[in-house]
């Protein structure tokens, strides 16, 4: 909840501090603004609060020219490529690259596959395609170690396109079968 009293004293006084934390609608001009606007303020009476820029515009404001809300701290923009990046997380974690590839992935995001691909080694230190894959495999082993459901329906649930290349992806990174990793589990469950 934003505290009227401190979004006033942060914005009249240009308060860094809660630079992106709120905005500010002012009703006389349908303009809304970051706490930091070098514009004259306008009187406390015809101001609102508001948590986003979002929540701003669906209240009928459109953002000032002078402060640029949208390069607020917070912001998609002023977050920059690691925007882009969390949000082709979310996608991978989806599942989008069980059923699509990097292409696709770059195209729903609007960028270039080299372009994708730069961002996740600057940002993650992978390919989108080798934190998928780590990500299914760590599915996997959870289902593994969780469940006794058939090894086929591991692999479809953890996302992999085949029984052969789960074996294949989850050997190479444990260094064991997926049964004998399910043994290993079952053997920690017993008593004894």
């Amino acid at each position: 909840m934003l505290d009227p009293e401190v979004c006033e004293r942060a914005r009249i006084g240009r308060d860094r501090r809660y630079d992106g934390r709120f905005f500010s609608g002012v009703r006389t001009t349908r303009i809304y603004c970051r706490p930091v606007c070098p514009v004259r303020p306008a009187q406390g009476r015809n101001v609102q609060f508001y948590p986003t820029a979002a929540a701003a515009e669906v209240a009928g404001f459109r953002p000032c020219l002078r402060c640029r809300p949208e390069t607020a701290p917070f912001s998609p923009a002023w977050l920059g490529s690691r925007t882009t990046v969390q949000r082709a997380l979310r996608l991978i974690r989806d599942g989008a690259l069980d059923r699509g590839g990097v292409d696709d992935l770059a195209e729903r995001l609007g960028v270039g596959t080299r372009h994708l691909d730069r961002l996740f080694q600057r940002h993650i230190g992978a390919s989108p395609l080798q934190v998928a894959r780590t990500q299914r495999v760590q599915r996997a082993k959870r289902l593994l170690d969780q469940t006794r459901v058939p090894m086929i329906e591991v692999a479809a649930r953890a996302g992999f396109a085949s029984l052969r290349r789960f074996n294949a992806v989850f050997a190479e990174v444990y260094k064991r079968t997926p049964s004998d990793i399910r043994r290993l589990a079952a053997k920690k469950k017993r008593p004894g």
